[in-house]
């Protein structure tokens, strides 16, 4: 199976630090973010990966390279302009082919396995991880149901929980999208309608590091 890592956005609520740096190359512990992506991917058996670009694409290309340092074959899908999550993915389809691919987003930190998710039988338009709801987004996403189904809304126990930003996706579920900006937001309201995307909760180490403040709190983590 195939990944994408999604690393094309400017990083606006990391500001002043993604002034000159793009998020993707952020350091956690002394190390580009990103990387510890690609070493995970790497140990689950992922050979080839697409990253999406567009925001300083030069800096994240020139750290990263072909992806040899990591046994990886890295593929990059340019943006002129930017795409957006499901848009993004819609334009690299080109390189992920047809068959079902692992989608991960650049600014989350986890100790997630990705090897269970290679071996996943895809029988929808895509499988989420998901996690508690973290302190910034009490609201949550979506219910998980006992049958693994993912549901608009709580679930009978009155329970939400939050999109890990990884998860297995089917090229069908963009086939029919346009080129251009589209959220993926909008593509699993209409799968979880339809009945065609699951879950699976993961109650590990799994962080979103979506401001300086949360960088610096795992930041203090690893000094710990």
């Amino acid at each position: 199976m195939k990944a994408m890592i999604l690393a094309a956005g400017r990083g606006e609520r990391m500001l002043p630090l993604t002034r000159v740096t793009p998020k993707p190359l952020l350091q956690v512990g002394g190390k580009p973010l990103i990387e510890y992506h690609l070493e995970a991917l790497a140990l689950a058996g992922v050979s080839e990966v697409v990253i999406n670009v567009h925001y300083l694409a030069e800096q994240i290309m020139h750290a990263l390279g072909n992806g040899s340092r990591w046994g990886l074959s890295i593929s990059y899908s340019i943006e002129e302009t930017l795409l957006e999550t499901a848009g993004g993915i819609y334009q690299a389809l080109a390189f992920l082919g047809d068959k079902p691919f692992l989608v991960i987003s650049a600014d989350i930190k986890t100790h997630y396995d990705f090897a269970g998710l290679l071996q996943h039988d895809l029988t929808g338009l895509a499988h989420l991880v998901m996690v508690a709801n973290p302190e910034h987004h009490q609201s949550g996403d979506f219910g998980l149901l006992d049958s693994g189904q993912l549901c608009l809304g709580a679930n009978s126990d009155g329970q939400t929980l939050t999109w890990s930003s990884v998860g297995v996706f089917s090229a069908a579920m963009f086939e029919n999208l346009a080129p251009g900006p589209r959220r993926l937001r909008e593509l699993f309201d209409i799968a979880a309608v339809s009945g065609e995307m699951t879950g699976e909760f993961y109650d590990g180490s799994w962080f979103d590091i979506g401001t300086p403040e949360r960088l610096s709190e795992i930041n203090s983590l690893h000094d710990g």
